[in-house]
């Protein structure tokens, strides 16, 4: 799956700087065209011309040298993906906080293709709590990790920190581009909601919520880059995703938002109910902006909006997959299992805002996958590009794709 992959491995001063002699070689082997950038403390560990000569292509270690300048930016676009291995402590933080004191962070900060990185460093420095903080950074900006292995390490000491074997990094690399090229849920239609819903108080208030969308628009993203056909409904956000397979349908309230949802569910084979729908909207809408009267408090009554996710669970038919969500602050799994069955869902993503790095406005999630027959799979913090990966996952499992 790497014939003909563009693979920039970026190399940091490591002690397992090592074993990219074996790791360039493996990927030359499976077909792959591979440029080399190395930190100049990776270069007391392993010679730039090893890696020059086992990649076929110049290995670059600095911005500029005697021939001139070295284009960082046209190597990051040059990528179809990004390997760091090994990723020392010292490069997890310039990548994490956006330093760029050498050319491999020049190159990362530059670069457009997915990345992946394979830390290597002592035990303690693993599980030092600024590098923890570091590499879950990393994850929420969407960088993918390669994480270390249990073993013995240059120390003497014994526990994880090994940067991963050069055969695992492969095999991870081969396996996400079949992902990314077998398209398992192409021509499938799918429908999401999501973002929040405003309900009018007056012509310049309103009811609603701290819904962003960006994990809808995530989940929407990861469908189509698998093939499906996207409706994407969504409230107020400030950004929306692009991408041929998806159209987007912009809504204001809960009401706009039942209406639009009703007319294409039909026609869907999987529906995915992520929006922040408002549960109740003021009874009257004012024609002109109410005005503050002396000391008196004002009552604003509010009627309960039409229940998305319950309407259509009522008229799903065989063959339909009906996915919603919970975001609970109490009684986390006894809400969820409620929703799941009053709803008539296949299953439901339960996050909670008691969670640190979840819910709104994070670029991170924590969530457990609820499935009508009990089973339920948790999963930790990640980005919400790979939580979006993790639910199209279990889509795809469901329909035995």
């Amino acid at each position: 799956m790497l014939q003909n992959k563009k693979i920039l491995l970026g190399i940091s001063g490591s002690i397992a700087a090592y074993k990219a002699a074996f790791l360039t070689r493996l990927l030359i082997k499976e077909g792959a065209e591979v440029r080399v950038i190395m930190t100049p403390a990776a270069t007391d560990f392993i010679s730039p011309l090893s890696l020059s000569t086992l990649s076929k292509n110049p290995v670059h270690s600095a911005v500029s040298n005697e021939e001139g300048w070295n284009n960082h930016v046209e190597l990051g676009l040059w990528a179809d993906i990004m390997i760091i291995a090994p990723a020392t402590a010292n490069t997890l933080a310039g990548m994490a906080n956006g330093f760029c004191n050498n050319m491999l962070l020049a190159v990362y900060l530059s670069s457009r293709c997915p990345v992946f990185f394979a830390p290597a460093m002592d035990l303690d420095m693993w599980t030092h709590p600024a590098t923890q903080n570091n590499v879950q950074k990393l994850i929420s900006y969407g960088n993918l990790l390669i994480d270390v292995a249990d073993g013995e390490l240059a120390s003497g000491l014994s526990g994880k920190g090994r940067m991963a074997e050069p055969e695992d990094i492969v095999k991870i690399i081969s396996e996400y581009f079949v992902k990314k090229e077998f398209k398992r849920l192409n021509g499938k239609k799918v429908l999401i909601t999501s973002g929040p819903t405003i309900e009018p108080i007056d012509p310049v208030r309103f009811i609603s919520n701290y819904s962003t969308g960006k994990m809808g628009k995530a989940i929407a993203e990861a469908l189509a880059e698998n093939g499906a056909e996207v409706i994407f409904i969504s409230g107020p956000v400030s950004h929306y995703p692009i991408h041929k397979n998806i159209e987007t349908i912009k809504v204001k309230s809960a009401e706009e938002m039942y209406l639009a949802t009703a007319k294409h569910f039909s026609e869907s084979e999987i529906t995915i109910l992520t929006a922040a729908v408002a549960d109740y909207t003021p009874a009257v809408v004012a024609t002109e902006k109410i005005k503050k009267k002396g000391d008196e408090g004002m009552v604003i009554e509010l009627v309960k909006t039409k229940d998305i996710a319950a309407s259509l669970g009522k008229i799903k038919k065989e063959g339909q997959l009906l996915i919603g969500f919970a975001l609970e602050t109490e009684n986390f799994m006894e809400n969820a299992n409620k929703k799941l069955a009053s709803k008539n869902l296949d299953f439901i993503v339960l996050n909670s805002l008691k969670d640190e790095g979840a819910g709104f406005g994070f670029e991170t999630n924590k969530i457990s996958i609820i499935e009508r027959n009990g089973d339920i799979e948790r999963f930790g913090l990640k980005s919400k590009k790979e939580v979006a990966e993790d639910i199209v996952e279990k889509i795809c499992s469901l329909l035995h794709l």
